[in-house]
């Protein structure tokens, strides 16, 4: 598996409240695509990883940490760029806000040339909505992975992964689209895939965790249509669905009184995408996606919480679980 996108540096505030002067902080690192990675790695997948990062310590951070986690790095140092910082600190119990320090950095500057020796042995590519939104080049380098994979038969996962602070719907819509017919599985929340809605189509949301197909499956059908064998909606506590080839699988989220939420989309995607690489069928993906995003709430931080195999299975086994 190849993934590629901007990781940051991730300083988090150890208490709920207010930021204050002298409160205790934790350095850790974060970024969706590296997110999947772990989550893909802790599984038994192996996965390479492409950026570029700043040539200080929050760079040197971020790489330790991956590769302490089995993720192959395929980075740049840049000397002139500092690696991207986000803070987040918890307003009350159970909720996170996150602001950026990310203009101008390091994996602003990824582009076509990066992926030169990065797709040696990949047998699939993952890619976010993220990272053509952090700049031209990096648009650039997104098609030209999506257009390699297409060319040589590799399949493609696309997160929307929809970011208001980075562009606008309609930039991401007239950017996402055209990568659509070189992709295998498409993942959303329902508002990320209403905006990549064809025209005309029916978009007023998905089926629901039964499996009722509900007024969404014109969209999940419009989008297929558009490349994607797959189709999977994200609904966070509302379980998720996936439009199939040979129809429409759903399953209820696991019941839990989360700890931190951000982070589980991603893992998810990569409980999803380690089912199918296992050679599982959607219904048995969306359970394994699930319930990596389910443990992955169960912990702070944006990655912290993705469960290897054994830690899987004792939760997807558990004749008395923790989850309510």
């Amino acid at each position: 598996m190849l993934t590629l996108g901007e990781t940051m540096g991730l300083i988090t505030s150890a208490e709920s409240g207010r930021l204050r002067a002298g409160a205790p902080m934790r350095l850790s690192f974060g970024g969706a695509e590296s997110n999947v990675a772990i989550g893909l790695a802790r599984l038994g997948h192996p996965v390479r990883w492409l950026s570029r990062l700043g040539e200080d310590a929050i760079g040197e951070a971020i790489l330790a940490g991956l590769r302490g986690e089995g993720v192959e790095c395929a980075v740049a140092r840049d000397p002139r760029r500092p690696s991207g910082l986000m803070l987040k600190h918890s307003p009350r119990p159970g909720a996170s806000s996150v602001s950026y320090r990310r203009a101008g950095s390091a994996a602003t500057a990824l582009g076509p040339e990066d992926l030169a020796g990065a797709t040696a042995g990949v047998g699939q590519l993952h890619l976010s909505g993220i990272t053509p939104a952090l700049s031209a080049s990096a648009r650039e380098l997104t098609v030209a992975a999506a257009t390699w994979a297409h060319a040589s038969g590799v399949p493609v996962s696309l997160d929307v992964n929809y970011r208001s602070s980075l562009w606008t719907e309609r930039e991401a819509r007239a950017a996402l689209l055209p990568l659509l017919p070189h992709v295998t599985v498409l993942f959303g929340g329902p508002e990320e895939l209403r905006l990549l809605a064809p025209d005309g189509t029916d978009a007023r949301g998905g089926a629901d965790a039964r499996g009722s197909a509900g007024n969404g499956a014109a969209l999940l059908g419009a989008l297929a249509a558009c490349g994607p064998s797959e189709v999977v909606e994200k609904r966070g506590a509302e379980g998720a669905l996936a439009r199939h080839p040979g129809g429409v699988a759903a399953r209820a989220a696991e019941r839990i009184t989360p700890v931190d939420t951000v982070g589980a989309g991603d893992a998810f995607v990569a409980g999803y995408l380690s089912a199918r690489l296992d050679g599982a069928g959607p219904e048995a993906a969306l359970e394994r996606g699930n319930a990596c995003g389910a443990l992955a709430c169960l912990h702070p931080g944006d990655w912290e919480g993705a469960p290897g195999r054994e830690e899987l299975r004792a939760f997807l086994g558990a004749e008395d679980p923790v989850r309510r």
